[in-house]
């Protein structure tokens, strides 16, 4: 973990430590699978603090930062993050998603400045609306338990905490995530919620 300052490291130690993700005794070395946690009052401070992780994609990164706008993602996202986590929705069962996401290289943005990313107007020609957007023809409704499954990975879960709530098996979960993927044609969770926000699906 790399923190803009001892107070942040002493709070980030006790969201990890509630969320049951352990912490690495040394600072871990490049290509190795232990997931750098940066994290600062601002995405741009804690971006900084990865150095060439980052751009060099050494290893699996997380940022957190107290303070998350749709601009700091963008240039987050441009520097090579995929996987961003708001202070204030570092729950424990967030964060361990988070941090399972950002090792598996998953992308994943908080749902609040994804919608508002999404939602600016024309003319930022790199905009997520505007990358993602996929096919042009409108997309068919989702199946009740699609439509369900994709709010719940887009409020962050993971399939375990899915399939708790929707009472049904981890199996299920990936199977519906895998007919979302195939028919929003898209790459991946973050990209799902993403298009699926914008074509108003959920």
């Amino acid at each position: 973990m790399r923190c803009a300052e001892p107070g942040l490291r002493a709070r980030w130690d006790e969201r990890l430590s509630a969320a049951g993700v352990p912490t690495a005794a040394g600072p871990g070395g490049p290509g190795g699978s232990e997931v750098l946690l940066a994290v600062g009052h601002t995405l741009q401070q804690a971006v900084e603090l990865c150095g060439p992780d980052v751009p060099g994609r050494l290893r699996p990164v997380l940022v957190a930062a107290d303070r998350v706008c749709p601009e700091g993602v963008l240039r987050a996202v441009r520097c090579g993050v995929r996987t961003v986590l708001r202070a204030a929705d570092a729950s424990p069962t967030q964060l361990a998603a988070a941090v399972l996401a950002a090792h598996h290289g998953d992308g994943r943005l908080p749902y609040g400045v994804l919608v508002r990313l999404l939602n600016a107007p024309a003319g930022g020609a790199e905009t997520p609306a505007r990358v993602s957007s996929g096919a042009s023809e409108p997309l068919q409704p989702l199946t009740p338990r699609q439509t369900a499954v994709l709010a719940l990975v887009a409020e962050g879960h993971g399939n375990a905490v899915i399939a708790r709530v929707l009472s049904c098996s981890e199996h299920t979960v990936k199977n519906v995530i895998y007919e979302l993927m195939s028919r929003l044609q898209v790459r991946n969770r973050a990209h799902a919620v993403a298009r699926a926000v914008r074509a108003g699906l959920i």
